[in-house]
C-alpha cells in the first residue's frame, strides 16, 4: 500500500515530487474562487474518509475542501461516530472502511492506532496528526518556505519551544530534504533521540542549543508550537509556561536570525505566549500562506496515495 505515515518513512525523491506538484495545483487555480472545482479531477468517483479523534480545524477543512476541488467525496467521522478501539477493534474498523472508501485520512492519539489502522487497511491510509508526528503540517511548511525563499536545502532551521509531534516531523523533513535543524528548548522537553540520529544519518546537521539566542544566529527558518495543548489540565499549562518564557519567539529574539528569516507556526496560536503578536503579524512571518498551503500539500499527498 502506498500509506502517507510519516517523512522519515517516505521515499525522499516521492516527498520532492508531492511537493513539486503541490506548487503546480497551486499555480494552476490562480485566483479562482474557493469552491472551483480543479481542472483536473484526478479524485472523480472516489470516497475519503476523514477520521478523527482529536478536534481539529486546518486538517478537517483542507482535507476535506482538497477532496472535493478533485471531484470525489468525502465521509467525515469523529471518535465517538466509530468508537474506535472500543465498539470495534481498530484493524476490524479498517477493514470493514476498506470496502466502502478509496482512501482514509485519520487524526488520532496513539500512534499504534495508526499503524494498526494501515497494517489492516487494503485502501492507503494518511497520517493527519498522532502523539507523535505532524507529516502533513511539515510538507505544507516545506512548501511555504520555497515559494518565498527557494530550495530549502542547506538552510538552517530553529525549532523553539517544546519538542512534540510538529517539531518530531520537522526533524524528520530536515534529513529527508537536506536541511540543518536547531532545537532550542529546555531538557524536559527535547525531542525524541531517534528523529535527532535519523536527521544526522542522512548527513545532516541536527542539533540542540539550550541558548535560544545562540540558536538562531543565521537562522533562515524559525518554528514555534503552542506551549499546551487544550487537553492538558491547569497545572500542566503553569508547569510548561515556567519552562518555557525563555523561548518564547518575539521581536528580538528574530533579530538574531538570518536578515531573510522567515517565522512559522502551525496555528492555532496562543498570542503573546509562544509568539508575540508582533511577530505573527510582522513581515517575516508567513503563517497564513502556511495554513493555506495545507491544503495544497495534501491534495498532492492525495494523489501520491492513490496513483493519480
Amino acid at each position: 500500500m502506498t500509506n502517507f505515515l510519516d517523512i522519515h518513512t517516505t521515499p525522499k525523491p516521492d516527498l520532492r515530487s508531492m511537493i513539486d506538484a503541490a506548487r503546480v495545483m497551486k499555480a494552476a487555480r490562480g485566483d479562482a474562487p474557493k469552491a472551483t472545482p480543479d481542472a483536473e479531477q484526478p479524485l472523480a468517483n472516489r470516497m475519503v474518509a476523514l477520521i478523527f479523534e482529536k478536534p481539529s480545524t486546518r486538517t478537517r477543512i483542507s482535507f476535506d475542501l482538497g477532496v472535493r476541488q478533485m471531484g470525489g467525496q468525502t465521509m467525515v467521522l469523529s471518535g465517538a461516530d466509530l468508537q474506535l478501539g472500543h465498539g470495534e477493534t481498530v484493524a476490524d474498523t479498517a477493514r470493514v472502511l476498506s470496502r466502502y472508501v478509496d482512501l482514509i485520512m485519520i487524526r488520532t492519539f496513539e500512534e499504534a492506532t495508526l499503524h494498526e489502522m494501515a497494517e489492516h487497511a487494503t485502501v492507503p491510509v494518511i497520517n493527519g496528526l498522532t502523539n507523535r508526528t505532524h507529516p502533513c503540517q511539515i510538507m505544507a511548511d516545506v512548501l511555504t518556505f520555497e515559494e518565498h525563499r527557494g530550495p530549502i536545502a542547506g538552510r538552517k532551521v530553529v525549532w523553539s519551544g517544546d519538542g512534540n509531534n510538529t517539531c518530531h516531523s520537522l526533524i524528520g523533513a530536515a534529513g529527508q530534504f537536506g536541511f540543518d535543524f536547531t532545537f532550542t528548548g529546555p531538557p524536559p522537553l527535547d525531542p525524541e533521540a531517534a528523529f535527532m540520529d535519523f536527521a544526522r544519518a542522512q548527513g545532516v546537521r541536527a542539533e540542540i542549543e539550550r541558548d535560544p539566542v545562540r540558536a538562531v544566529e543565521g537562522a533562515d527558518l524559525v518554528v514555534t508550537d503552542t506551549w499546551v495543548s487544550m487537553h492538558d489540565p491547569v497545572s500542566a499549562r503553569e508547569r510548561r509556561h515556567n519552562q518555557l518564557r525563555g523561548y518564547q519567539i518575539n521581536e528580538a529574539l528574530m533579530a538574531q536570525a538570518g536578515p531573510d528569516a522567515l517565522f512559522m507556526h502551525c496555528l492555532p496560536a496562543h498570542r503573546d505566549d509562544e509568539v508575540t503578536s508582533a511577530v505573527m503579524d510582522g513581515p517575516q512571518s508567513v503563517v497564513w500562506d502556511e495554513a493555506e498551503n495545507r491544503l495544497h500539500a495534501q491534495k498532492a499527498v492525495m494523489r501520491w496515495c492513490l496513483g493519480v
